[in-house]
């Protein structure tokens, strides 16, 4: 008898992530997953986002890594809630480990749910955490060649922040060469190309649109299923 572990495992987390989504949508959080390799600015980002969305809106941020708490230290002054998930050994975040963070967070209280991913290019993209949004962060010092040798990540992504843009010029890097190799992957997704030196505004506006789209799509639905009583 032939078992196929990993569609199992898979399998038994996405049944977590729909009871995670359920409670997202139930809270009203938008729920954003953060992936990159590591060093590519999740945390940085953060930093400059979380207060540019205040005070209209209060975030909560779960942040995995395999040891230490020092990013989630960064951001516990910033946010309204953060919880830190140390995986040990595992290289991404498994719905099940974000459900139990959940157990101590004030989900109604909060707008927007950050779940800063452990940092990998391959894995994270593959598991399901219950988010409404991907987004990809992929760093001008990485070089122009990882999206065509590492394309998990892209194939999933909602949107594509190409972060330490300020760099553009200063280091070899062919943008153009990047977005061909992201189109080809996923024809629709949008670019974004932000600094934590120079500015995240479009990120910002970015977040705050898909928020506004979430709530008007949720009042359809509840005007439909009134209309159907």
């Amino acid at each position: 008898m032939k078992v196929n572990v990993v569609r199992n495992v898979l399998q038994a987390n996405d049944l977590v992530a729909d009871e995670c989504r359920k409670r997202f949508r139930k809270a009203g959080a938008l729920a954003v997953n953060l992936i990159s390799a590591p060093g590519s600015g999740k945390t940085t980002l953060l930093e400059r986002t979380l207060p540019a969305l205040q005070p209209e809106f209060k975030s909560i941020v779960i942040v995995g890594d395999l040891e230490t708490t020092r990013d989630a230290d960064r951001l516990e002054p910033l946010a309204h809630q953060v919880v830190q998930i140390n995986t040990g050994m595992s290289c991404h975040l498994y719905a099940n480990q974000v459900a139990q963070s959940l157990e101590g967070l004030a989900l109604e209280a909060a707008q927007f749910l950050f779940i800063e991913n452990v940092g990998n290019m391959v894995c994270p993209g593959e598991f399901d955490l219950g988010e409404n949004l991907k987004v990809v962060l992929y760093s001008v010092p990485e070089g122009d060649d990882k999206v065509a040798k590492y394309p998990t990540i892209f194939r999933v992504a909602d949107l594509v922040l190409l972060t330490k843009a300020d760099l553009l010029g200063t280091l070899a890097f062919d943008r153009e060469r990047v977005r061909q190799d992201i189109a080809r992957l996923n024809a629709n997704v949008q670019i974004l190309e932000v600094s934590a030196e120079t500015g995240m505004e479009q990120w910002w506006a970015w977040l705050r649109a898909r928020r506004e789209e979430g709530l008007a799509r949720e009042a359809r639905c509840v005007t439909e299923a009134l209309a159907e009583t």
